[in-house]
């Protein structure tokens, strides 16, 4: 039986992820590749709120602030609140979090490395067409397909159940 989209999709991560999460293991550094967006938007330098984190790592904010508070309970990062707006918190790297950016960086070079080959050794570039896919999703998102092809199949089903003439 073939595998739908989202199997393969969740399989596809599984793979990359547990490959990169025992590559920090295996540098000897305590750390989730979850928190690899967030780390390197606050390496830029400075302070960021989760709202300028998301935007410069390209997530969610719901996923920023929930990797932000995983982040804060592993004292990789320190939070203050911001000086010009009360509702908002500033999040920086902490003592921990900046000493573990050299290597931290090492592994990243390393994993650019990898999907570079991965790349190489595919038919299509697998970071140009996951590209491509969220593109074609922002233009018209899945939920929207779904629905077309919903109404596609219920137009059928309906001209299937007409008596004949």
């Amino acid at each position: 039986m073939k595998q739908g989209l989202g199997t393969q999709l969740r399989h596809l991560i599984e793979l990359l992820d547990g490959a990169v999460a025992a590559s920090y293991e295996a540098a000897g550094i305590d750390y989730r590749p979850r928190y690899t967006p967030a780390m390197r938007a606050l390496a830029q330098g400075g302070a960021r709120t989760v709202g300028q984190i998301a935007e410069a790592a390209g997530i969610t904010q719901p996923a920023a602030t929930q990797t932000v508070a995983l982040m804060l309970k592993e004292e990789l990062v320190t939070t203050t609140p911001s000086p010009t707006d009360a509702r908002q918190k500033l999040v920086q790297l902490a003592p921990r979090g900046q000493a573990l950016l050299p290597r931290l960086q090492r592994c990243w070079t390393a994993t650019g490395a990898a999907a570079a080959s991965l790349d190489a050794d595919l038919a299509y570039p697998l970071s140009e067409l996951l590209a491509q896919a969220i593109e074609v999703l922002d233009r018209q998102p899945f939920g929207e397909r779904i629905r077309v092809a919903r109404e596609r199949l219920d137009k059928n089903s309906d001209n299937n159940n007409e008596e004949p003439t």
